[in-house]
């Protein structure tokens, strides 16, 4: 039985989503900032499910590669968190807009868009390194996030239907993201 269902209501208000590079980490930590709201990366899940299984990231990661249903597990914490009545109120992953339209969760879906030369800059500035390195590492992420969730759950990256607000933020910096978000969330 869902939580909305049994009459506890859910927490989560926004879901937070975009490429690696687009700004979404600064994104919640402003929001929860500003609005004293709890919040739940996608990698702390992985983290925690490292720990408990008693190994490394980097082993998870690897297991996560060579067995989809490492990824199918990982995906199922992340949704059954968001759908709990202790849910934090920001969830940010790759696929918690996808997670939030799929489970029918009521809250404002965002996806962060940013083109891929603006990733490899920001990843750059990031991380150091070279910009055409930053640039193939990206869109090699890329394709393979692409081809792995259009395999496990015939998601298209593409497709921006779940989201209510897809933000442009190349020519944007954070406060201006931040400020479209939290214009949309009112008060």
């Amino acid at each position: 039985m869902s939580a909305e269902a049994s009459g506890d209501e859910i927490l989560l208000r926004v879901t937070i989503s975009g490429p690696p590079g687009s700004g979404t980490s600064t994104l919640v930590s402003r929001i929860a900032s500003s609005r004293g709201w709890s919040s739940l990366n996608g990698g702390d899940v992985f983290r925690e499910e490292a720990r408990t299984r008693g190994i490394s990231v980097e082993q998870l990661s690897s297991e996560a590669k060579e067995d989809l249903d490492v990824d199918r597990s990982l995906d199922s914490l992340l949704q059954e968190r968001m759908s709990s009545p202790d849910s934090p109120e920001i969830v940010e992953s790759r696929l918690s807009g996808w997670w939030a339209h799929k489970n029918n969760l009521n809250c404002l879906k965002v996806w962060v868009n940013v083109s891929e030369i603006e990733r490899a800059r920001r990843i750059q500035k990031r991380e150091g390194g070279e910009l055409d390195v930053c640039l193939q590492k990206s869109q090699r992420r890329q394709n393979d996030d692409m081809e792995r969730y259009s395999v496990l759950y015939d998601i298209d990256l593409d497709d921006m239907s779940p989201y209510n607000l897809v933000i442009d933020a190349d020519e944007k910096d954070e406060l201006e993201v931040f400020q479209a978000v939290d214009s949309v969330l009112g008060r």
